[in-house]
Formats: C-alpha cells, sequence, structure tokens
C-alpha cells in the first residue's frame, strides 16, 4: 500500500512495486531452474541412449569380423606382404569372398565326381545282370558243354566278339581328356553292352564260325 499523497512516479513507489511484483510468485525463479534442468537432463538420456545404440552396433559388427576371421581358414594364414599387422576389414571381406568362390567350385567338383560314380554303379549292374543271365543259361543247358569244342575256336568266338565291341567302342569314345574318356566309356557300356545287345553279337559271331567250320 502506498502512503496517501504519494505520486505512482515517486521511485519508492516504483520500488515498493517490484517487491509487490516479486511476492505474487516467490517460486518463479526456481520453476524455471528445475524445468531448464529437466530439459538437460532428457537431452542427455537420448544423447546416452544413441552412444550406447551406436556402440552395440560397432561391438556386432566387430564380433561378425572376429567370426569371419575365425572360420575362414585364409584369414588365420599368415601374410608375408602385410606382416603381423592386423587385417583390416577390406582383406577380410575379400577373402571371405575367395574362399566362399573355392567351396562353390569343390562343390562343383564334388557333384561331377558323384555322377561319375553313379554311373560306374549302374555299369555294374549292368554286367551282373549280364552274369547272372550267362550262368542261368548254362543251368538250363547243363548237357551243351558235352561237344565240346577247341580251344581255337573258342578263341575265335572271343576274337569275333571283341572285334564287334571294338567296332562300336572306337566309333563312339572320345579321347580329348580323362574325364570325358571316362563319361564316354560308361555311355558306351550302357550303349552297347546290353544283355540283348551281347547276345545279338554273339548268336552272329557262332554263326559265321559255323558255316566255317561245316
Amino acid at each position: 500500500m502506498t502512503e496517501p499523497g504519494a505520486s505512482p512516479e515517486d521511485p519508492w513507489v516504483k520500488v515498493e512495486y517490484a517487491y509487490s511484483d516479486n511476492s505474487l510468485d516467490p517460486d518463479d525463479e526456481d520453476s524455471d531452474y528445475h524445468q531448464e534442468s529437466y530439459k538437460e537432463s532428457y537431452k542427455d538420456r537420448r544423447r546416452r541412449a544413441h552412444t550406447q545404440s551406436e556402440q552395440k552396433r560397432r561391438d556386432a559388427i566387430k564380433r561378425g569380423y572376429d567370426d569371419l576371421q575365425t572360420i575362414v581358414p585364409t584369414c588365420q594364414q599368415q601374410d608375408f606382404s602385410i606382416g603381423s599387422q592386423k587385417l583390416s576389414k577390406a582383406i577380410v571381406l575379400q577373402k571371405t569372398i575367395d574362399y566362399i568362390q573355392f567351396l562353390h567350385k569343390e562343390k562343383k567338383k564334388q557333384e561331377e565326381e558323384v555322377s561319375t560314380l553313379r554311373k560306374d554303379v549302374t555299369a555294374l549292374k549292368i554286367m551282373k545282370v549280364n552274369y547272372e543271365q550267362i550262368v542261368k543259361a548254362h543251368q538250363d543247358n547243363p548237357h551243351e558243354g558235352e561237344d565240346q569244342v577247341s580251344d581255337e575256336v573258342k578263341f575265335n568266338v572271343f576274337q569275333g566278339v571283341m572285334d564287334s565291341l571294338f567296332e562300336s567302342f572306337n566309333a563312339s569314345i572320345s579321347v580329348a581328356s580323362f574325364q570325358e574318356l571316362s563319361a564316354c566309356v560308361f555311355s558306351w557300356i550302357e550303349e552297347h553292352c546290353k544283355p540283348q545287345t551281347l547276345r545279338e553279337i554273339v548268336i552272329g559271331v557262332l554263326h559265321q564260325l559255323k558255316n566255317q567250320l561245316y
């Protein structure tokens, strides 16, 4: 309250009014300080969370490169061009790519070997069937060997069969490479050594020898 008769322009009145305004809310200054502290604390938490997230990402990448160096054999071999220095990420990635390409080539090579082995098994099965049929034919005609022939006739039969087989063999086999030779041999066996084909060859040879002998 101003004294009676005091002018609003009086300096003392201004001071009184100033104190009077401040006394309306004495906690305003503290409230602004706490609000500012809260804002800074929130920013700090955001910054700290971002830093931790970034650190986790870097740690994950580092563990990934460490795992690659452990798994890829060439990363464990000493590289004399860089001495005892730690392998860079670029070198680790390149060695990993080279190793994966090497594994793809090995896989293709093994698949080709498996294919060749399967053809071997097929050829052996065909030979097994042929021998079983020969044994069965002999058992069905036990007296067929009573009229024995000379060793010369036996050799002529063998020679005639082999000559006929060699003609087809020579026409079918390629010797461009050992791998191609192997593939052609098994293909030739499957095609020209079937029981029916061999039977026809033998019958033809025997018929020719019979005409020569008689």
